[in-house]
């Protein structure tokens, strides 16, 4: 009895550990909204230069909630891709689910997402536009199957050198708040891909 007794115990605090573990974290989108694009869109999606993206919503494939970003895309080289969230998008109301300058980001090192890969070897970019309008980018690898959690450390993104606005402060500074988070599959790839859950970290 007293056996039993110990493994419950230590069975609810594993749970609360998990728990805890995960409290630290900031939900900051989960897409839990109707995909549409434009200008009362909720998702600033595009390609160019002969690179395609569709962007819909899945109900089937979902990390949490009831719905994932699913996209379609095919990216050749030379051509472009973007599928954004965050705020002064031309989509007006592509907006996260808390607003970037109510975050304390002082207290997260990291933004996370989880991807739905499919074993690709595809590259995805993972880009965040900084509180001066500079672009900064994280990449990542389509290399396993299933979903994926996948952690980008603040200090591991790397100011984009191919593009940056025209508006950028370009001092080569990460400075927050945060204003934007895009996805751009990399060429030459083409297939799909689920995005689902993103968070600050606390590490």
């Amino acid at each position: 009895m007293k056996k039993i007794f110990f493994v419950m115990v230590l069975t609810v605090l594993s749970c609360a550990g998990i728990c805890l573990a995960e409290g630290k974290n900031l939900l900051i989108d989960d897409f839990e909204i109707s995909i549409s694009n434009g200008p009362e869109g909720t998702v600033d999606f595009g390609a160019g230069n002969g690179s395609s993206v569709e962007v819909t919503e899945s109900t089937d494939i979902k990390n949490s909630g009831n719905k994932a970003l699913k996209v379609v895309y095919d990216a050749v080289n030379g051509g472009y891709i973007y599928v954004s969230r965050g705020t002064g998008l031309d989509a007006k109301n592509a907006n996260w689910a808390i607003n970037p300058s109510d975050i304390k980001w002082e207290e997260y090192n990291a933004i996370s997402f989880y991807v739905y890969g499919t074993d690709s070897k595809a590259k995805i970019a993972f880009d965040i536009k900084d509180n001066g309008g500079e672009i900064w980018r994280f990449i990542t690898e389509d290399d396993f199957k299933g979903w994926k959690k996948v952690v980008c450390n603040f200090d591991k993104f790397v100011v984009r050198d191919d593009w940056q606005p025209e508006n950028a402060d370009k001092n080569g500074n990460l400075d927050f708040p945060i204003k934007i988070f895009q996805f751009e599959p990399l060429a030459e790839s083409k297939g799909t891909l689920y995005f689902d859950t993103v968070e600050l970290v606390k590490q």
